[in-house]
Parts: C-alpha cells; sequence; structure tokens
C-alpha cells in the first residue's frame, strides 16, 4: 500500500488541474500580452484564473496579484510594504515560528535597518497576543503572523490579530494563509495582505498569489514589462495559473466535505497511535478548528505533529518511506537544517524535537490507509526502541 501524509510540503495534483495545464501548454500557448487572438485567448484563461481565487477568498478580482509561489508572496507582501511605508516607521513585528520565507525576509529587514520584533509563542506554537499587543506602537508599520502554522498545524487567531492592528492605529497586517487556505474557514476581514500557495491545494508548482485589500499602497517587487498592473512584471505562466484557478474553484465548492474528511482521517490516526504505541507527545493541538472555538490553541484538521521518544525522526521517516509511507520531520523548506525552530520555540525539550514526525493529510487520504500506518509505524517504533536498549 502507498500511503502518502507529507501533504503540507506539496499536494497531488487534481486530473481535471493536469488535464487544462496540458491544455494550455498544447492549444492556448499564446502570451497574454499579445494583441492577437492567441494572446487574447491566454489573457481569457488569467483573467478566469484570478476571477477563480478571488471567489473562493470572497474579494475582489482586482485584489489578487499573481505571484510565482508562496514565498514570493511573502517577500513580495513584507518588503512591498516595508519600502512604502518607511517614512511612517520602522518597526515590524512577527512570530517565532514563522516560515522561512517570512523569517529570512525580515532578517533582511533588519540589515535594510528597519526594527523587527519577533514574538513568543507557547508549548502549542501558539502566538503571545498579549506580548503582541504590548510591542505594537507608533513606529510599527507592519505585523506579519501565519493563519495556520506548517508544522504543527495550529491555528493563530488572525481576525483577533487584525483587529488589535487597526484598533492601534495605520498598520498593515499581513498573513501567510498558505496552510490555512482550503483547511479551514478562513476570515480575512482583518487582514490586509495575504499569501497563498497553488501547490498546497492540489494545484501546480510555480504558482502563487498575494491578496492585496483594495486601496493599499505596495512598491513593486518586480520590475519589468508591467504584468499584474504593473506589480509583479513578467509573462505569466498560463498554464500554472489555470491550473491554480481551477485548484481554487474545486477547494472553494468541496471545502465542507473536504474537511469533514480531514477531520476524520487525522481522528482516527491519532487514536490509533494513541492506542497501540506508548511514550509519544502530541506536539500539535489536539482538538481541530471549528468557526465556533472560540477557545485555543485549536488545529488544523490537515496536520498532526507527534513525537516518538526514543527514536530519531529523521530514521523513523525512512523507515517507514520503506513500506511506502510518507511523512516528513517538519517543513519541507527547512527540512535539510538541523533541528526545527518551530519546535524549539515551542519550548520543545530536545528528546522531543529530535523524535518529531508530522502527518499531513488530503482528501485523498483514506482510514484503510491509516490502519497501514499504525500497524507499520508500531513496528518501526518498537524495533527501533529495542535497538537503541541494546546499545
Amino acid at each position: 500500500m502507498f500511503v502518502y501524509l507529507d501533504n503540507s510540503s506539496t499536494t497531488r495534483q487534481y486530473n481535471e488541474v493536469t488535464k487544462i495545464m496540458l491544455s494550455m501548454m498544447e492549444e492556448n500557448y499564446g502570451n497574454p500580452s499579445s494583441m492577437h487572438r492567441m494572446g487574447l485567448l491566454a489573457e481569457t484563461a488569467v483573467k478566469k484564473a484570478r476571477k477563480s481565487v478571488a471567489t473562493s477568498l470572497g474579494v475582489m478580482e482586482e485584489e489578487i496579484t499573481f505571484t510565482s509561489c508562496g514565498t514570493e508572496a511573502d517577500n513580495t507582501a513584507i518588503l512591498g510594504a516595508a519600502q512604502a511605508r518607511k517614512r511612517k516607521g520602522n518597526k515590524i513585528i512577527t512570530s517565532q515560528v514563522e516560515h522561512p520565507a517570512v523569517l529570512e525576509v525580515c532578517k533582511k529587514c533588519e540589515r535594510m535597518g528597519f526594527q523587527v520584533d519577533y514574538i513568543k509563542v507557547d508549548e502549542k506554537g501558539l502566538v503571545d497576543q498579549k506580548e503582541l499587543e504590548q510591542r505594537l506602537d507608533d513606529s510599527t508599520i507592519l505585523v506579519s503572523i501565519m493563519a495556520v502554522n506548517n508544522e504543527l498545524g495550529t491555528v493563530e487567531p488572525i481576525w483577533e490579530i487584525g483587529r488589535m492592528t487597526k484598533e492601534k492605529g495605520d498598520i498593515l497586517f499581513h498573513t501567510d494563509g498558505i496552510q490555512a487556505f482550503g483547511k479551514i474557514d478562513l476570515n480575512i476581514e482583518n487582514v490586509d495582505l495575504l499569501s497563498l500557495s497553488g501547490h498546497k491545494i492540489h494545484g501546480p508548482k510555480g504558482t502563487g498569489a498575494l491578496y492585496i485589500k483594495k486601496g493599499i499602497h505596495m512598491e513593486p517587487y518586480l520590475l519589468g514589462g508591467g504584468q499584474e498592473k504593473g506589480f509583479r512584471s513578467g509573462t505569466e505562466n498560463t498554464p500554472g495559473l489555470a491550473g491554480f484557478g481551477l485548484a481554487a474553484d474545486i477547494i472553494s465548492r468541496t471545502k465542507e466535505n473536504r474537511i469533514k474528511k480531514l477531520e476524520q482521517v487525522r481522528h482516527y490516526l491519532l487514536n490509533g497511535i494513541r492506542e497501540e504505541i506508548r511514550d509519544i507527545v502530541i506536539n500539535s493541538p489536539e482538538f481541530v478548528y471549528e468557526p465556533s472555538n472560540g477557545c485555543g490553541p485549536v488545529c488544523s484538521p490537515a496536520i498532526l505533529n507527534i513525537s516518538f521518544l526514543g527514536c530519531r525522526g529523521q530514521v523513523l521517516l525512512h523507515t517507514l518511506e520503506q513500506r511506502d509511507i510518507y511523512v516528513s520531520t517538519g517543513s519541507a523548506c527547512s527540512s535539510r537544517k538541523k533541528g526545527s525552530h518551530v519546535l524549539v520555540a515551542a519550548g520543545l525539550a530536545p528528546s522531543k524535537i529530535e523524535s518529531a514526525i508530522r502527518f499531513s493529510f488530503s482528501e485523498f487520504n483514506t482510514i484503510e490507509e491509516m490502519d497501514y500506518v499504525v500497524f507499520e509505524l508500531k513496528k518501526a517504533v518498537t524495533g527501533m526502541r529495542k535497538l537503541r536498549k541494546q546499545r
């Protein structure tokens, strides 16, 4: 049996997405900026994709700018906002558990002369709202807090944080919504800037988007031919954007049933692991997100992070891989670096960090697959612990 549980890293494209991309490559391959009929047809495909993404968020089409990926969207949001507002102040606030696409660009901002404050989190990765509120002042120009943590699955209170920034003054609020899009009900009422990625929602790699609320001025990130209304130059990836738009349309239409399936599979695997394997630590918040749940922390139904004490996460990962089970030890964008900055920031002991595994789910996963995972996981953990004792 083949079981793919690394969906937070990337997802399998919908068959419909692959089909429309092939059609664009083979038939509708004109440049959207060309004035002839093929160019106009390509431009129409881009417009359709933009409408689909906008509709899935409940925003206007003109508020969506396409990018090459979620990383570019994060970089564009932070650098563009910082440059546009540097005369108003120089402070940027983010958290210690953001994706490297945010943390690395914040480090660059520091080298450019901006002050960056990194907010602490609790043991489940939940941002300390009191500390955040205390650090907001007249010099603050931007706050960037992710909607769902990519390693723990923790749902951050972005509605409350956005409201807090608005009450404090003219402060932009950016959220990395890449792990939230299509996985939870994403309320962006108080969000000014939102990053998205195509390949996390069964769309193609190399596609992303940045929502920029109407009326907000941003400095362009890429200069050139003036595509994307002059904000993001470069010939559009029309096959990718057509696929991204279709994926956004599908996840929007099937959201309720898909989220329920994610919840069922996650709950089943968690219970199975609890019953069959001892000495584990559940690092993710246990309860999944519900819009009516006013108390936290809560978790995305698509992520489950567990430490198997007495094991090494990387060894466990490769052992499961030999059984055609694919998991991860954390973010794919930093998996080759030592340790997890997210788990360190959450205050986990080294033994828990070293033994952590992230399971991330999609609508294609089944209960039968989870039975197989628990069976093989138990064998792998038991064998690893026995070997460790013998040493």
